[in-house]
């Protein structure tokens, strides 16, 4: 074949694919769902990453399948999402799977759990550690399936009204805190409380609690907490990365053509990454915002770390010898986390702890 018939060729088969792309489109169906969120339109990360999904569901299927992204309380309450996806009063639903800890304590294990995996570390054990299978099996028993949908990386550990100095401090504390952390905190004297977050600036003005934890410097300086709880502690030891699902209805999902199917999978992954960019990005600056304005940062004591982390392994214990499902997820997880922290301690601590350093000594 000479030079001339490749280019007729090959501009033939161009022109055909052209073609062909608009056409499989046109032959697939239009699809319009709808998504709650667990969180108030305010928080433009997290509810942003609604938004975000949506558009790249619709830009990625020629606007034929559509996404119409609802916020906290607008279908349902923002601890209903669950239910509201199960009973297919909407097709998908973008939440914390901790929330859901009253139903099964294992949905932990989809969000965060005391001192356990980190970002990179938790999203490793769903896609290769088998985590997505252990909790696919949980998620199945809801008439759900699930997809990682945003990450907020480590979090901080909370406003208080009070400084924390002591493990004495935390006793009769009234603390809005989720998931299974709660838990732990209760062994330490603490009175968790589960409050969706437009609620916790006012419960924390009128003084229904004493101290609350969120997510991190940005989405807190949007609440407005510090007006109203000076100390601003850290770490979160109960969120050393967060995660984010979408839950999607199990009818709706396999009702989807495969294409759809995939692509919405696809659009999940885009969005965590996304959601763990955008907080890494602005939450520096919301941090010295803070500071600047007269909140008082302060880590929690080495003596209320250790105490805390002994109250996580009798919780851990406690629930695994009466949850057959939780042990089974829970045996993964551990030893998933002790390969990971043993491997980071090599490379990444390593390198970030020597960069921590030369902050500190201000020669960034």
């Amino acid at each position: 074949m000479d030079r001339r018939q490749i280019v007729r060729t090959g501009a033939v088969g161009a022109v055909a694919a052209t073609l062909a792309g608009p056409a499989r489109a046109q032959s697939l169906p239009e699809v319009k769902w709808r998504l709650t969120s667990s969180f108030p339109k305010s928080l433009d990360t997290l509810f942003g990453a609604t938004e975000f999904l949506a558009r790249r569901v619709a830009q990625m299927t020629d606007n034929r399948f559509q996404i119409r992204t609802f916020a906290a309380g607008e279908i349902v309450p923002p601890l209903q999402a669950l239910d509201a996806v199960q009973n297919g009063t909407v097709e998908c639903a973008q939440t914390a799977p901790y929330y859901y800890i009253g139903k099964d304590a294992t949905f932990a294990f989809g969000t965060a759990v005391p001192f356990g995996l980190n970002t990179r570390q938790h999203t490793a054990w769903l896609r290769h550690g088998g985590g997505q299978e252990l909790m696919d099996e949980l998620y199945k028993s809801y008439n759900t399936t699930a997809f990682q949908m945003g990450h907020t990386g480590a979090q901080m550990g909370g406003w208080f009204r009070k400084e924390i100095k002591s493990l004495e401090d935390l006793k009769g504390l009234k603390m809005r805190i989720a998931g299974f952390a709660g838990q732990v905190m209760q062994k330490l004297g603490v009175l968790p409380q589960q409050l969706a977050a437009g609620e916790v600036y006012s419960a924390l003005e009128k003084g229904t609690i004493d101290a609350m934890e969120f997510v991190g410097p940005h989405d807190d300086q949007k609440l407005g907490i510090a007006k109203v709880a000076p100390f601003y502690h850290y770490p979160a030891w109960w969120e050393g990365g967060a995660s984010l699902s979408l839950f999607v209805n199990l009818q709706a999902f396999e009702a989807l053509p495969e294409s759809y199917r995939a692509i919405l999978q696809a659009a999940c992954t885009e969005a965590t990454e996304w959601t763990l960019a955008k907080y890494d990005a602005l939450n520096p600056r919301a941090l010295r915002e803070l500071v600047a304005g007269g909140t008082k940062l302060v880590p929690f004591p080495a003596a209320v770390l250790e105490a805390s982390f002994a109250a996580a392994k009798e919780v851990f214990a406690e629930t695994a010898a009466a949850n057959p499902r939780f042990k089974k997820v829970h045996d993964s997880y551990m030893a998933f986390r002790a390969e990971e922290v043993l491997w980071f301690r090599v490379a990444e601590n390593g390198f970030d702890n020597f960069m921590a350093r030369q902050s500190a000594a201000n020669r960034l």
